[in-house]
């Protein structure tokens, strides 16, 4: 397996690393169960196509879920930086 890269943060952003990270490792605990007993209930030629695809829904899932936590997080402590919205298109092209 490929090792993920270093990432340099600041105090702060340390802090909400940490925050974050005691949440996710939670529901990781929990995807992990789910994901081991899921590969132990199938034979070798069933470990590829739908559990293939359900594996990846529970590790998609656990990321979506991580947003989600970072979000909340940064709510509580109010919003550090404001997001600029995406400009409107005038007008679309015409075929």
């Amino acid at each position: 397996m490929r090792e993920l890269p270093v990432i340099e943060l600041t105090l702060e952003q340390e802090e909400e690393a940490a925050a974050i990270e005691d949440i996710l490792w939670a529901k990781a605990q929990v995807t992990a169960k789910y994901m081991a007993r899921l590969m132990a209930s199938k034979g070798n030629r069933q470990l590829f196509g739908e559990t293939e695809f359900l594996l990846r829904d529970a590790v998609h899932r656990l990321g979506a879920e991580g947003i989600d936590i970072a979000l909340h997080e940064r709510k509580k402590r109010g919003i550090a930086e404001v997001v600029s919205p995406v400009p409107a298109v005038e007008k679309t092209p015409s075929s």
